[in-house]
């Protein structure tokens, strides 16, 4: 049978998932089989993930892979390959990157920063943290964490509250949620155009390496990660760990001196992490500026707009700021010189910058 490249692209990402169920997630075991890597399996060459199926499928008669993978489409569920130009490209250029991710909601090129802490979070921590989430949101920073109560739920409901976006990256499947508790808050976050992103197939259940195995991907989806009370031994902890692995910004915010919530972070400020106390402080350490556009209805009230402006400001609005002409023009449908054109008209009349 002759396949097409869309049809040979979605029965690798069928065979892919089952090896993924079939191997409980286990990174290790799938990577042996990956064939971009040109592995061999039992002396044969792997060139496909069909061809890594074949080889083991035997040992699990119980899987069928055309169901298994109905189960995340009708869960509105997207699987993108590593191999694939929408994989996540922080993702592809980091150490130990993931073979494939799920994804639910919508994953945009953003200017991201990552927000992570304990989850025994005192008051002042969770209201710290949901804060500097709040107000890096309305300056157009998409927020990553991982779900986690205390401070990673604080993250995301600052973002929520700064109606910016925020990204869940979970230590489980997408069709197992963790902490139950924060199921609600999962899909407020898909609603408000977020995501929840996880590598795990879809009814995975964590072990504790599943937790430090996922703070890599909150670190390398982001700029920088923002340390909020971690302890001495802390997840948090790992996440800046990985975080200058990857060349990422790690910054922390102090507290007091001897409360056991802060001995990791101030271990941090010691090894030379930068010290922030506040948004502000943060967009400034990393060279942002707080330039994104008011709310579209007061720029329409004080200024006489065209449709075709009001369409550009709608979509920068929308994907939040900065962003690129060329994406602009892909969303607007409007060419990239006449967009630019409008850009043109939008920063003479003060709306943007």
């Amino acid at each position: 049978m002759i396949y097409n490249k869309t049809m040979s692209n979605n029965l690798e990402k069928i065979y892919y998932n089952a090896i993924n169920i079939a191997l409980n997630s286990d990174y290790r075991k799938i990577k042996a089989l990956n064939p971009t890597h040109n592995n061999l399996c039992g002396g044969i060459k792997i060139k496909t993930w069909e061809d890594a199926w074949l080889n083991i499928k035997n040992g699990f008669p119980e899987i069928d892979p055309e169901k298994e993978f109905e189960k995340i489409d009708k869960a509105g569920i997207k699987l993108i390959l590593s191999e694939e130009d929408a994989f996540p490209k922080n993702l592809k250029e980091m150490p130990w990157p993931p073979l494939a991710i799920y994804i639910q909601g919508s994953l945009e090129s953003i200017q991201s920063i990552a927000i992570v802490g304990t989850r025994k979070a005192t008051p002042h921590g969770k209201s710290l943290t949901k804060q500097i989430a709040k107000e890096l949101s309305e300056s157009g920073i998409q927020i990553i964490s991982g779900l986690a109560m205390g401070v990673d739920e604080s993250a995301h409901g600052g973002a929520l509250e700064g109606n910016g976006k925020t990204i869940a990256v979970l230590p489980t499947g997408l069709g197992n949620i963790y902490p139950r508790q924060n199921y609600a808050l999962s899909q407020k976050i898909i609603k408000s155009g977020g995501a929840l992103i996880s590598e795990f197939h879809f009814n995975y259940r964590p072990y504790a390496a599943s937790f430090i195995q996922r703070n890599r991907i909150v670190s390398a989806l982001s700029i920088a990660t923002i340390v909020i009370e971690a302890p001495e031994r802390s997840g948090a902890l790992a996440t800046a760990r990985f975080a200058i692995e990857q060349n990422r910004e790690v910054l922390v915010a102090p507290g007091p001196a001897n409360h056991p919530n802060y001995k990791g972070s101030h271990k941090l400020i010691r090894e030379g992490a930068g010290l922030v106390t506040c948004a502000k402080d943060i967009l400034e350490d990393l060279g942002i500026e707080n330039e994104k556009p008011a709310n579209l209805s007061d720029q329409v009230k004080e200024n006489k707009i065209t449709d075709e402006e009001k369409i550009v400001l709608e979509a920068i609005n929308q994907l939040g700021w900065p962003i690129s002409v060329d994406k602009i023009s892909e969303i607007t449908k409007i060419q990239v010189q006449k967009a630019n054109q409008i850009i043109a008209f939008l920063t003479i009349k003060g709306i943007i910058k």
